[in-house]
């Protein structure tokens, strides 16, 4: 029995499939019977699909008693998702995330999400930044969070990538990576190990301008709107899944120096927002799109 004074958690469940009658009033009944009261709850149908798609996020208070109640609504969910058909994910947030962060040279967005983390607006731990030089060490040790430096060449980016996910998943133990501007394209066996958990964001408002000066070819095409994109990171470069995006416009006045100017802007903005909305499981992907629910 839970004790009266046990703290409230927060959970969340995500569902997602063919879409039916009945799955809301079934997935509130589970999470009724193991005590837990929703909060919020949305949805969403995408009836474009050749066959329609159901997309539903709950969050819900609980009172934490014993891993069997954990354990039997699993049992209940996986039961009930299995008769619908459905994906699911249930998250009793019984720990915080922990993040680690990739670098390379640019410090923006490194010095955006330490300066959040420390004020608290990004609920999970920051517990390393890698990097493939050592430009950013000093952003590192003004926040006390270990950096390891692993510099990498074609040469020996196999074997420097096998030393980063000893950091990231065995010293570390991170759950999701963060490339916060790291200019090195991953291999598929790294990415094997994170799938839709490495969350990169990209200077510019994609599919426009994907890889390599993206504001510089747009100057050089004269836009009048520049953005940033994160989105999770696939073998097709700058192609994963979109979580968020922003824009701003420019003008024929503005250099390449000022869309550089006004873009970290959006890309430490969307960034944020976008590891934000992972944290908070407000994310289903579903084939090369992202279903975002509100925060």
């Amino acid at each position: 029995v839970a004790s009266k004074t046990a703290k409230a958690a927060i959970g969340t469940l995500r569902v997602h499939g063919p879409d039916s009658r009945g799955i809301v009033a079934a997935c509130s009944q589970v999470l009724s019977q193991a005590g837990c009261e929703i909060i919020n709850s949305e949805q969403w149908s995408d009836h474009k699909a050749m066959s329609p798609h159901f997309f539903q996020r709950f969050q819900f208070k609980y009172c934490p008693s014993t891993s069997s109640q954990f354990q039997s609504t699993d049992q209940s969910l996986a039961k009930l998702c299995s008769e619908f058909r459905l994906n699911h994910e249930l998250n009793w947030r019984s720990r915080k995330q922990r993040v680690g962060i990739m670098v390379s040279k640019y410090d923006h967005c490194l010095w955006e999400l330490l300066l959040r983390h420390r004020e608290r607006e990004l609920d999970c731990e920051i517990p390393v930044v890698v990097s493939n030089h050592r430009h950013l060490e000093h952003v590192a040790d003004t926040f006390q969070i270990p950096f390891h430096f692993v510099p990498i060449s074609p040469e020996n980016r196999i074997e420097q990538e096998s030393e980063q996910l000893k950091l990231l998943q065995q010293i570390y133990n991170v759950d999701v990576i963060v490339l916060a501007r790291y200019m090195q394209v991953l291999s598929s066996q790294f990415l094997d190990q994170f799938d839709r958990k490495i969350i990169n964001i990209h200077h510019s408002f994609l599919p426009a301008f994907s890889g390599r000066r993206p504001y510089h070819r747009a100057f050089e095409r004269g836009v009048k709107l520049i953005g940033a994109t994160a989105h999770y990171t696939t073998e097709q470069l700058d192609d994963g899944p979109i979580i968020d995006q922003d824009v701003i416009r420019v003008s024929h006045r503005d250099e390449v120096g000022d869309l550089i100017r006004k873009g970290r802007i959006l890309e430490r903005n969307v960034l944020v927002s976008a590891i934000q909305a992972h944290l908070d499981d407000r994310i289903i992907v579903y084939g090369d799109k992202c279903v975002v629910f509100g925060d």
